[in-house]
This record gives C-alpha cells, sequence and structure tokens, in this order.
C-alpha cells in the first residue's frame, strides 16, 4: 500500500505558477489550488504504471495541467480525455469569451480541445460523446479524475467501466464534486464502498482524493450502486457520511445536499436539482 501522509501537507500548494505557464492558456473551471494539485498528481505521484483518466475535461483545462506534470516528470504513458464537448451559449459567455476566445457558432467545442491540447498532444487520446456510450480497453487506471458524475446513473455507470482497472494500493479517484449541493449521490457512493476507497485528501472547495485499497469486483460494484436508491436511502447515507466532513463548512454542504434530496423528490440529475435554499 503507497504511503499517502504526504497529502496531509497538500504539498501542491507550493508549486509555483510557472511550471502551469503553458497549461494555464487553456481554459478551465478548476479553481487555482485544483490546477496544482492536477499537476502534481502526474508530476509527483503517478508512477507510470498506468493510464491517467479525465472524465470531463470541457475544452481540455484539467487536461492540460494533468499533461504539463506528466511530461514534466517524464512520464510516458497516456492520457485519456472525455467529454460529450459540447457548449451551450451560456457556458461559451462564461467560460470562454470572457476568458478571451473569440465568439464561435454552434455548440461544439472538439476542434477547440484539440487546438488547445495540441502541445501535449504526443501523450493524449481524446474520446469524443455520451461516456454511457463509452468503454476502457482494459488496461490499469493509476489516475481516475472524476468530473462527469452528473446523474446517478452516470455514476454507475463509470464506476462499473472505470473502477475494475484500478490499482489497488496505488491508485487515486479524484472526486472533483464531493462536496457539490447537486449531486448528493457522489459522496453516498464513496461511502458505500468505503471497504475499497480511503480518502487521502480534500482540495478546496468540493475535491476529495481517494486511494483505492482492494481490488474492485462485482461485489463493490454492488455495494456502491446509487442509481436505484430511493430518497431516505440517499438521506441515511448522507447522515452517515456527516461525521467524515471534519469541518463545520464541509458538514454544512452535506447538510445543503440532504435539504436537496427532500426538496427535489426522486431528482437523479443534477441540471434537474433545484437550490433547496432559495
Amino acid at each position: 500500500m503507497r504511503d499517502t501522509s504526504e497529502f496531509s501537507d497538500a504539498p501542491w500548494r507550493t508549486i509555483g505558477w510557472d511550471r502551469l505557464q503553458q497549461a494555464r492558456s487553456v481554459p478551465t473551471m478548476l479553481a487555482g489550488a485544483e490546477q496544482k494539485l492536477y499537476y502534481w498528481l502526474t508530476s509527483n505521484w503517478t508512477q507510470d504504471i498506468g493510464a491517467v483518466v479525465d472524465l470531463g475535461c470541457f475544452v481540455g483545462g484539467s487536461t492540460a495541467r494533468l499533461a504539463e506534470g506528466h511530461l514534466a516528470a517524464g512520464k510516458r504513458n497516456w492520457i485519456h480525455a472525455y467529454d460529450r464537448f459540447k457548449a451551450d451559449e451560456r457556458t461559451k459567455k462564461t467560460e470562454l469569451y470572457r476568458k478571451g476566445i473569440a465568439a464561435f457558432k454552434g455548440t461544439d467545442t472538439y476542434w477547440l480541445a484539440r487546438e488547445f491540447l495540441e502541445p501535449w498532444d504526443d501523450c493524449i487520446t481524446l474520446h469524443r460523446g455520451d461516456i454511457m456510450s463509452k468503454s476502457w480497453d482494459g488496461d490499469p487506471i493509476e489516475l481516475l479524475i472524476m468530473d462527469a458524475a452528473k446523474s446517478a446513473d452516470t455514476t454507475d455507470g463509470i464506476a462499473e467501466r472505470f473502477f475494475p482497472h484500478l490499482i489497488p494500493g496505488q491508485s487515486l479517484v479524484v472526486q472533483q464534486d464531493y462536496f457539490y449541493w447537486r449531486l448528493p449521490w457522489i459522496p453516498v457512493q464513496m461511502h458505500r464502498m468505503s471497504d475499497w476507497f480511503k480518502p487521502v485528501a480534500f482540495c478546496p472547495d468540493d475535491t476529495v482524493i481517494f486511494l483505492n485499497t482492494r481490488q474492485i469486483d462485482d461485489e463493490a460494484l454492488a455495494t456502491g450502486r446509487v442509481g436505484a436508491l430511493d430518497d431516505s436511502a440517499l438521506l441515511e447515507n448522507l447522515t452517515e457520511v456527516l461525521p467524515l466532513a471534519r469541518s463545520w463548512r464541509r458538514r454544512r454542504r452535506i447538510h445543503r445536499m440532504m435539504r436537496a434530496v427532500e426538496g427535489n423528490p426522486g431528482v437523479r440529475t443534477g441540471h434537474r436539482m433545484k437550490d433547496p435554499d432559495l
């Protein structure tokens, strides 16, 4: 089992922005601490014994930060980035145009991601389309970044496709939306799979990093399924998660998730969740 004690000091915080200079030219929704975390994970944690998989990369911002660290450390395994590569007008205005990207017609952003990621083209494969229509080739996965679990069913589908290929004692799963109130099934799934995953770090504001501790088998996947849980089961599991949220601020986020479940009966898709505090 890999020693994870170094995570307690959040060593990525000391990384200078000069190391990410080229990657920072690619637009991202990641906070500054998350950008440094992604660079650190590929430059310092991974040992090049498995693939890096980035689920939900938008136009490649997270992938660029991962690739920058990957190449800085001289690693050669592939980085696989998945996304629908589509953006509506609102997202284009807030996440692209305001960051200096020239206006363009249509919703397709695949061409934009290809353009942005060209400096790292030798180590990146882009997978375009609905992640539920994709499969994995069976190679070991050393680092799994998750920003695509926007529904309970998709959360289960990702687990079934990717978790069995994690390397026990080495592989990390980065749950970027763990504390995001619209997606309560994420902390529930990781809690139900606590026999297979160990939380090792928190990165503000919503991200939690987990170490895979045991081989993911059929029992693990069955235990972790959240798509069929009713509201009472979700709430019960969230209640059990509360003691693990060590700060008042994080417990408050779990409470908000619980109010969201209560205020949105049966809703299992993030964009359909109405704010319980309005």
